[in-house]
């Protein structure tokens, strides 16, 4: 777990990209904190919040929240085999399988959720595991810890729920569900997990509505076999998870846990029916690298065992180390797109709609906010004083939006609004907008004579962006028809009548 956490700290210190804009959408939860009226699960804002009261907005800072993070993956992974019965080869073999994989790499060291997710799944295995190993009730509260805290951390975790409910009705446990202890379970989560539940009943359950845009804009085009294929991309430590599934199900020596072997089959199942991204299922692979790791390590023949120890290590490290500038985001841009093009992993530089750039798209996402908050400011500055006392920003996206509610403090702009996301719950703020800013938007997308007067003031360009932030236009339209109070009123009659 040390060995994790120094890999990200040098990183952090070293990346030459900046904020990704998923940390932006935070960042701007963050400042807008209410904690039961959100529609995203509320922790990752009050992390970040927490963040900015004691650092600032300092890259670093933010970035150490997941480095800890997925070090708390890695130590979770590796008391789960122990107390699978794995001995120091199978600890070695677990921490190998986690820390050279480009998906645990990537998710520790961005300001999202997802490795979160990783946490509170872990957590949940770890409760179960110590369930069948102890029969002791009290890890049921932890299990609906875990759960809870998934609540409030990501959606998915309902399908960990899932899985266990159909684990147990599988296995010997079904018997559990006569006694309170399960039931108990559930309680703790929902409690836990209460800020989460109250904001999307006070919200409609706009998660709802998220993921049919998610399922229309990425999720349509995702088949099983690209499901299951992105898994190879995971590395070797693919072949060391389906040892341990295989281990957990038919293992006589692991038939204590076999619970476990039909919850991680039973939300990889899930996860493709529901044509989830490859890395959604991540959360049961460190499980899995545990199980396979002690059927290893309990191999009769010493020979046998040390080869296919070394064979596996070596092969792990080896892709690890191959696939590491698409894991850390350490190797600069144009040297990176012509190690993208020389590997010829495609899948790497694909975005989520199957555009191939030249860049991950996680690392094209973490080029020219800043050129675009600076934009911006050159704008408004340019501004009267009575101008820019009534002036508001808007942000075309929740990346541009969240770019300018970031960066705009240090340059002296106003407060962001915009429709995109979660910024369209933040509200219209209180200006009048007889002028405004808008970033991100074209001339054309806006209604005839919305603005009495509407000037192309600047353009930003990037050639290693996403396309949509290749060249954005900072239009500055004055006198517009609708104020702000007036379109989020009518934007929000159309959306719920």
């Amino acid at each position: 777990a040390g060995v994790a956490l120094g890999i990200h700290v040098v990183t952090n210190l070293i990346t030459p990209y900046e904020f990704h804009r998923d940390e932006l959408l935070y960042f701007a939860m963050g400042t807008h904190l209410r904690l039961f009226h959100m529609d995203f699960p509320p922790l990752i804002a009050l992390l970040s919040e927490t963040v900015r009261v004691v650092a600032g907005a300092s890259l670093f800072a933010y970035r150490m929240v997941p480095a800890i993070a997925g070090s708390v993956v890695v130590l979770l992974a590796l008391l789960i085999a122990r107390e699978l019965g794995g001995a120091r080869l199978a600890i070695v073999l677990t921490a190998i399988a986690i820390i050279f994989n480009p998906l645990f790499l990537r998710s520790a060291n961005l300001f999202q959720p997802v490795v979160l997710d990783q946490v509170w799944w872990l957590l949940g295995f770890y409760a179960l595991v110590r369930l069948e190993h102890t029969d002791d009730p009290k890890w049921w509260l932890l299990l609906g810890t875990a759960g809870g805290l998934g609540l409030l951390s990501k959606f998915s975790i309902l399908f960990l729920g899932l899985a266990v409910l159909i684990g147990l009705l599988l296995t010997r446990r079904r018997r559990a569900f006569l006694g309170p202890w399960p039931w108990v379970a559930l309680g703790v989560a929902l409690l836990v997990g209460m800020p989460t539940v109250i904001g999307q009943i006070a919200l409609g359950f706009p998660v709802l509505q998220q993921m049919e845009g998610l399922r229309q804009v990425q999720l349509a085009r995702v088949t099983f076999g690209d499901y299951v294929m992105g898994q190879a991309l995971w590395g070797p430590g693919f072949l060391l998870a389906g040892t341990g599934l295989i281990a957990l199900l038919v293992l006589p020596a692991l038939g204590r846990y076999r619970l476990l072997g039909w919850v991680t089959l039973t939300a990889f199942v899930l996860f493709a029916i529901a044509k989830g991204k490859s890395y959604y299922v991540g959360p049961i692979y460190p499980m899995l690298y545990a199980a396979g790791a002690v059927w290893i390590d309990r191999l009769l023949r010493p020979r046998v065992r040390a080869t296919l120890a070394w064979m596996i290590a070596v092969l792990m490290v080896g892709y690890g180390l191959a696939t590491l500038p698409f894991g850390l985001p350490v190797v600069p841009p144009e040297p990176m797109a012509r190690y993208a093009r020389a590997t010829g992993i495609t899948a790497g530089v694909t975005t989520n709609t199957g555009e191939i750039l030249p860049l991950p798209q996680d690392y094209a996402d973490m080029l020219g906010w800043k050129e675009q908050a600076d934009a911006v400011a050159r704008v408004f500055h340019t501004l009267t004083p009575a101008e820019q006392a009534d002036a508001v920003l808007y942000g075309g996206n929740y990346g541009e939006a969240g770019a300018l509610d970031l960066y705009g403090r240090r340059l002296g702009l106003p407060p962001v609004i915009s429709l995109a996301g979660s910024f369209f719950n933040f509200g219209p703020g209180t200006r009048s907008g007889r002028v405004v800013i808008l970033l991100g938007i074209e001339p054309e997308e806006l209604d005839v004579g919305f603005c009495r007067s509407l000037v192309v003031a600047a353009r930003v360009t990037n050639p290693w962006g996403v396309p949509e932030e290749q060249d954005v236009p900072v239009l500055v339209c004055r006198e517009p028809s609708l104020t702000p109070q007036e379109l989020w009123l009518r934007v929000g009659e159309a959306q719920w009548g």
